[in-house]
């Protein structure tokens, strides 16, 4: 998707340790024009696939999950990072932040995600995949069927998108960052 590595490289910022910060455009400040065109590629790149749910987790896939649930049609599920009194029929599972280097509990209501759900899981990063494992155990506690998972940016040269891509997974990456050294972005 050009447009999106055209302002990953323009207003993206490279940090040591393998940091991609997008967040002029991407996960704190948002720009909806471009959320939108990433969103609508994401709806075409998963047209031929049955889904009938978009789910995400907190907080950065929020945006560009909400723009497919959108434009699909489709009720749309975050994954929730803090437990919350009132949930109900909760599923749950441990899932470690690459950026904040820890581990989170996860959770999400049986009543949103069940049996009978395809889902579509949407996420600004897949870097070593955590997130995204996490997901599929939460999905396969469900009794749900994953449909496919759709990340913004891939960071190439982490396991995430080989651990996913090995387990069978559909997997669409809209920009494939390649390498980070020296702080300089390389994209696929």
């Amino acid at each position: 998707m050009d447009a999106l590595k055209k302002r990953i490289l323009q207003d993206g910022k490279c940090f040591e340790g393998g940091i991609l910060k997008v967040d002029s455009f991407i996960n704190h400040q948002m720009d909806p024009m471009l959320m939108h065109q990433i969103a609508q590629e994401f709806v075409n790149r998963f047209k031929e696939v049955k889904i009938n749910k978009i789910v995400t987790i907190e907080a950065s896939g929020i945006a560009p999950a909400i723009m497919v649930g959108f434009i699909m049609q489709l009720p749309v599920v975050f994954v929730k990072k803090k437990q919350p009194k009132t949930m109900e029929n909760m599923l749950t599972t441990t899932v470690h932040s690459f950026t904040k280097d820890r581990d989170y509990t996860v959770c999400i209501s049986n009543n949103f995600l069940t049996a009978e759900d395809h889902v579509l899981f949407i996420d600004d990063f897949l870097a070593n995949g955590n997130a995204s494992l996490g997901m599929i155990d939460l999905i396969k506690q469900a009794g749900a069927t994953l449909s496919g998972m759709g990340f913004v940016i891939e960071k190439a040269f982490q396991n995430g998108g080989k651990i996913l891509r090995e387990k069978g997974v559909h997997v669409e990456s809209l920009a494939i960052i390649e390498d980070l050294s020296n702080c300089e972005i390389k994209i696929r």
